[in-house]
This record gives structure tokens, C-alpha cells and sequence, in this order.
């Protein structure tokens, strides 16, 4: 049993669903996490919190008030770890990464039995600002402080604030690339999402179990209204939930002692982490990500694995254009699901911890049935990046711990930057693109990202009163990216957009 000792394996998970009818009446984000790893600690049997060496916390933007949660946490738990932790910002990637360096602790021998969880209670906090104020702040804008970049106030006068104004502009340079349609893009895009509400709809810790088809998530109405183009509120994070998620890590030799049956764990692979630059004006483009095939492909190798034998995966899902470039670097077919939990729309967008949730439910699937399982976390702007392989098959010692960043190996596989210019004017073309929507589903206005004439960056508007130009970008029977225009001085500071046929060239 000595190498057992090195052998890291999960033993318990458990969730939370919280959704009283008064929202009031809803746990906030530190009784979501207790609940969370109380519900684990009885799925591996009992008697493991007060065991606890490692607890890892993930970051939670509903209370903030309350500050660092570990130590709080414990002592609801009854717990005296001597390692307590929670991350630094609230990243989708987070959950991955604090187990994989749970597991890495087991392994070294640093460690016997170590937690990770995370909770977000935007519902409850909502509810209660809104009496506070008079007015409830929505979920989306409480996820909008995620990253610290560069350009902050040029960004803002753009409207590129958040991450749902953002990844649009990988989702629209995508559709470009892969040389699709603006309605072959849509399709695809309901298609993995009408898999995921069914993935939902069988899963008791979603949050909405309704599945939708194809055409009731592409179809814009007025309960599905646009958000930023070609994003409909169907395909984007739903984050107005109360939940929680956390799950308890230790040796093969610890697990096997305290009577976990063998059949009830699942052991850590090997994974990988790398990440793209934090300001999303300094990538070398918007079509895919290095850092993001780096972390799939490389975690695929380091356990020995091939796409045909991962029996489940989660691709992170925030956006459409996450699952679609990850598929795309794996070769995952579209007809499989690429969740196991249900994706940040149907499942639940909590903020940093959905991942969390992802390895409940990937457990539970492994327990079932099959051997291999591919988690895959993404946050930030599209910028980081973490992967990890969940398995039935036992690991042999030595297999953790191991170093995860290779970003090395992503920054060398990263394309020239163009430098950003942020008063360009001139002829240029369009690198990519959103439109931005007011709640009633009228245009806000349009933003380009352009590149100049000797290759620079930068941002244009397009405003709401330039119906044709705004209809060029989202009516489909041209592709815009690519096309030519001038990029001229406007009202206020603003830089403008002028397609070069509107612009008499």
C-alpha cells in the first residue's frame, strides 16, 4: 500500500441547488459552499470534513462583503486545515486547477485529504440589492469585473467591458475561418446547445431542466432577446443562480482504508494550463487560441490518450465559440455531447465555480459508466486555460505530481501582434466584430475590431442610426469580416466605421 499512498483519488461530490420562491429565503455564497462539501463528505461515507489538511476556495463575486471565506468556512465545518486557500480572481478555469493541485498535494505526500468548492448566490443578492436600491442589479453586471487589462477606459467607450461583449469577436473570426455561413455558425451553435438543455434536462443539479431545439435557441423572441451579436440570450451564461459545488480528494491508500468502495472512485490524470495574453487588444487573433490547444492536446498526451477514447468530456461553455474552437482542436464529433453537467446556460452559470459542478457530474458519469473523462476550463477574455483527465483506470504512482503551466509552449506557437492604435484613421478592413443590443433588443451600436492599412489594431464604432451598416454586420449575406472600409474621426472622441462602399471607394 505504500505506492497507494501517492495515488490520488476523489472520493466524494456533492451539489446544491437553491431556489426558494422568495430569493430572499436563499443561502449566500458561504452556506452554499458548506452545504456543498457537507453533501460530499456524506457521498465518501462521512467523517471526512473534520479530516480536512487543504481546503481550496473558489473566488465568488455575490457577497463580497464577506472577504476571504476559507477560514470561516472551516469552522462551520468543524474543520482545522492547515492549508486554506481561495483564488485570487473568480476565473472559469479555477475549479480545474485547485484540483489539480489538490491532487498534486495527495501525491507529494503534502497532504491527506484535501476539499475544493465554490458557491455563488447572485439570486439572493439580486433580490436583496433590489430592495436595498430599488432596483436589482443583473447578474450579468456582477460578473463584469472579471481581469484587470489594459485600454480600460478605451475599452469602455467601445462597450467591450465584459466577457459577453467580448467573445463574440472570437465567435464571429471563427465562423470567418472556418468558412461557414452566418447560418451554418447559428446551426452549429444550436445544435451543441440543444444537446447540452437535453444533458440538463437528465441531470437533477441543473438549473433549468427544460430541453430546447435547435430553433427555440437561434430563434430570436421576445423571451429569448439578442445580448451581443450573434449571441441570443439562449446561448449565453445564465449566472442568476443560488449554487454549489465542491469535492474531496485523497490517496487510493486513505480511500481503500476508510472503506470507499473501489467502485466509487475516480482517479486524477494529468493535465495542462497556458493561457493568452490578459488584454484580449494584444492576441495575434480572434479565430482560435494557442493557449487553448496547448492545454487540450498536451493533456491528452500526457495521459496517453486519443480523442476516440475519451468516453465524456466538458468543454467549458460560457459562449458558443468556446465549445466550437475546442472542438475543433480535439476533433470532437458534434453529434456527442460535450457536457456532462449541462452548460453554463442550462446547467448554471455560477460565476467562477461551474467547473465545479462539471466534476460532480463527470464523476458520477464515470462511476456509471466508462473509463475516461476530459475536463476542460476556460476563463478570463478568453485567456486562461486549464485541462485535466478524470479516469476509471487506476493510476499508477508516479503519474502525479506533476508541473501543469506550459505556456512556454503556447507563447511559441502565438502568431505576430499587431500594435494597437487607438486614434487610427484611415482605409482598413475588419478583423472582427459584435453588435451590442439595449434590453429592448434595439441596436446599441456596432464595434469593430480593425487593422489599418500597415497592419495596426484598433477599435471603430458603427452607430445605432447607420441602419445599413449595422444590418452588413448581422443579416448574413455578406461576410463581413475581411471587408474593406475607412476607419474616420467622430463626435466626441469616437473613431467611426465606413463600409468602402458607403464611403464612396
Amino acid at each position: 500500500m505504500k505506492d497507494a499512498n501517492r495515488i490520488p483519488v476523489i472520493v466524494g461530490v456533492g451539489q446544491i441547488n437553491d431556489r426558494p420562491e422568495d430569493p430572499l429565503r436563499g443561502l449566500d455564497s458561504l452556506g452554499l459552499m458548506e452545504a456543498a462539501l457537507r453533501a460530499a463528505d456524506a457521498d465518501a461515507g462521512g467523517g471526512w470534513l473534520s479530516r480536512l489538511d487543504s481546503l481550496a476556495v473558489v473566488d465568488q463575486l455575490s457577497f463580497r462583503q464577506m472577504g476571504p471565506l476559507p477560514l470561516a468556512l472551516a469552522e462551520r465545518l468543524g474543520a482545522r486545515p492547515r492549508i486554506h486557500e481561495q483564488t485570487a480572481e473568480a476565473n472559469g478555469d479555477s475549479p480545474v486547477r485547485l484540483l489539480h493541485e489538490a491532487a498534486n498535494r495527495v501525491a507529494s505526500g503534502a497532504v491527506e485529504v484535501a476539499a475544493v468548492v465554490g458557491g455563488e448566490a447572485l439570486r439572493t443578492a439580486a433580490r436583496r440589492a433590489a430592495l436595498a436600491a430599488g432596483d436589482a442589479p443583473s447578474a450579468h453586471n456582477a460578473a463584469t469585473s472579471i481581469g484587470v487589462q489594459a485600454h480600460a477606459a478605451y475599452r469602455k467607450r467601445y462597450g467591450l467591458n465584459s466577457p459577453v461583449d467580448v467573445y463574440p469577436l472570437y465567435e464571429n473570426a471563427g465562423r470567418a475561418a472556418y468558412g461557414q455561413t452566418l447560418a451554418e455558425a447559428q446551426r452549429e451553435s444550436g445544435e451543441i446547445w440543444s444537446r447540452f438543455s437535453q444533458v440538463a434536462a437528465g441531470n437533477p443539479g441543473a438549473w433549468i431542466r427544460e430541453p430546447l431545439s435547435v430553433e427555440e435557441i437561434v430563434t430570436p423572441s421576445p423571451s429569448n432577446r439578442p445580448i451581443a451579436f450573434p449571441y441570443w440570450k439562449r446561448m449565453v451564461a445564465n449566472s442568476a443562480v443560488n449554487q454549489g459545488a465542491g469535492f474531496l480528494v485523497t490517496s487510493l491508500a486513505n480511500a481503500l482504508a476508510r472503506g470507499v468502495p473501489e467502485d466509487r472512485l475516480v482517479y486524477v490524470g494529468r493535465g495542462a494550463a497556458a493561457h493568452e495574453p490578459e488584454d484580449f487588444l494584444a492576441r495575434d487573433g480572434y479565430a482560435s487560441s494557442p493557449s487553448m490547444a496547448v492545454s487540450l492536446r498536451r493533456t491528452l498526451e500526457l495521459n496517453g490518450l486519443t480523442v476516440d477514447m475519451l468516453d465524456f468530456v466538458e468543454f467549458y461553455s460560457c459562449f458558443p465559440c468556446v465549445p466550437k474552437m475546442a472542438r475543433r482542436v480535439l476533433g470532437w464529433p458534434l453529434e456527442k455531447p460535450a457536457t456532462v453537467f449541462g452548460g453554463l446556460t442550462f446547467g448554471g452559470g455560477p460565476i467562477a465555480n461551474y467547473m465545479s459542478h462539471a466534476v460532480v457530474s463527470m464523476v458520477q458519469r464515470l462511476r456509471e459508466q466508462g473509463r475516461h473523462g476530459l475536463l476542460f476550463g476556460n476563463g478570463g477574455f478568453a485567456t486562461h486555460n486549464h485541462s485535466l483527465v478524470l479516469t476509471r483506470e487506476p493510476r499508477p504512482a508516479g503519474t502525479l505530481p506533476q508541473p501543469f503551466e506550459h505556456q512556454a509552449e503556447a507563447d511559441a506557437a502565438r502568431g505576430p501582434v499587431p500594435p494597437f492604435v487607438e486614434d487610427a484613421t484611415g482605409p482598413g478592413r475588419i478583423e472582427t466584430y459584435t453588435v451590442l443590443y439595449e434590453r429592448d433588443g434595439s441596436p446599441r451600436f456596432g464595434v469593430i475590431v480593425g487593422r489599418g492599412a500597415s497592419g495596426e489594431r484598433f477599435l471603430a464604432k458603427i452607430p445605432a442610426h447607420d441602419t445599413a451598416g449595422i444590418d452588413f454586420l448581422c443579416d448574413g449575406k455578406e461576410e463581413p469580416i475581411g471587408s474593406e472600409g475607412h476607419a474616420v474621426a467622430g463626435p466626441g472622441g469616437d473613431i467611426l466605421w465606413h463600409r468602402a462602399s458607403s464611403y464612396g471607394v
